[in-house]
């Protein structure tokens, strides 16, 4: 699918083609909204060494936008001539009652009809519900406009929730949610490998609000802290379940019902995820990422990296700085 699943969790995914976002601006909308889905896909794509994810930015009429911050963006045209999308986000924040015009309300008709899931963000909802679009669904929207929304909008079932799903529309709260919206796409497309690499380098400890399902599970969460705090030296299951006070069976039966994997394969990934950054970012020798991520030698860091990047650290050294 080709959105938000509910299935089982996968580890990791292979998609056969690059996921396609169309960005829809319009004037005054958040910069903090934009950066907060843009910057994980962009790690996504760098993380993978391929391209998974590819997005235009695109305004109602293909003319430059400003956010509500001052800063132009030059879209990559208007959004009528957008076509064959996987999603299709919304983005408005101030003044969105100005672009709440007749006009507008027909291009969102239309050009949902071009893609598999439309996401509203911050206030986009509000002109999604005005086009007719959230009629008979449930929704959220920046929490400042929820009461005016609720009384506007009797069609819609309303609630203060960061992000809502009902069908092929999804609605976000705001530019905090819109991260934790990204990070679950990313896992969806890419498996929840992808969604911690990539959590990695944007939070540490426990995300500002709405984790996934699977991450917000509390014993799963304090296991990826441990795991994270003992990188050079590893802990043994029986060590990381005894410092969480439970037996490795409940571990293992928690992480494979949230994460779809066994703690040491989890844990393995979270070393050699540190290993490939010290070898991508820092002039560092393979021996000393080797002690830094817990490995005996860089004999075994080397096999270990190679057979899950497929290439030798040099390579992916040289990669880098190509």
């Amino acid at each position: 699918m080709p959105y938000l699943s509910k299935t089982m969790p996968e580890w990791t995914k292979n998609p056969t083609r690059p996921v396609r976002i169309a960005i829809l601006l319009f004037d005054r909308f958040s910069n903090l909204c934009l950066a907060n889905c843009i910057e994980p896909l962009r790690a996504a794509n760098t993380l993978g060494a391929r391209t998974m994810f590819n997005w235009q930015i695109v305004s109602p009429d293909g003319r430059t936008v400003r956010s509500s911050s001052g800063i132009d963006i030059v879209p990559s045209g208007a959004a009528g001539d957008l076509a064959d999308l996987d999603y299709l986000f919304v983005m408005a924040s101030y003044a969105h009652d100005g672009h709440d015009t007749p006009a507008n309300r027909r291009l969102l008709r239309l050009v949902t009809r071009r893609c598999d899931m439309t996401v509203g963000f911050d206030a986009g909802p509000w002109l999604l519900a005005s086009a007719g679009l959230l009629d008979g669904r449930r929704a959220t929207v920046h929490w400042d406009l929820l009461d005016a929304f609720t009384e506007r909008f009797l069609n819609v079932e309303a609630s203060r929730a960061h992000v809502m799903r009902d069908g092929s529309m999804m609605t976000c709260a705001g530019a905090m949610s819109a991260l934790n919206l990204t990070l679950d796409l990313i896992a969806d497309h890419l498996g929840l490998a992808a969604r911690l690499d990539v959590e990695g380098l944007f939070l540490q400890g426990d995300p500002p609000v709405g984790p996934s399902d699977q991450i917000a599970d509390p014993l799963v969460r304090q296991a990826l802290g441990l795991m994270r705090d003992h990188v050079e030296r590893p802990l043994d299951i029986a060590r990381l379940a005894a410092q969480l006070s439970c037996q490795p069976r409940t571990l293992d039966r928690h992480f494979r019902r949230r994460l779809g994997a066994p703690p040491g394969t989890v844990y393995r990934h979270m070393r050699l995820s540190a290993a490939r950054k010290l070898i991508e970012d820092t002039q560092l020798s393979v021996a000393e990422i080797s002690l830094r991520c817990g490995y005996e030698s860089s004999a075994a860091l080397t096999r270990a990296i190679r057979r899950i990047y497929g290439a030798t650290p040099r390579a992916l050294r040289q990669a880098r700085a190509g």
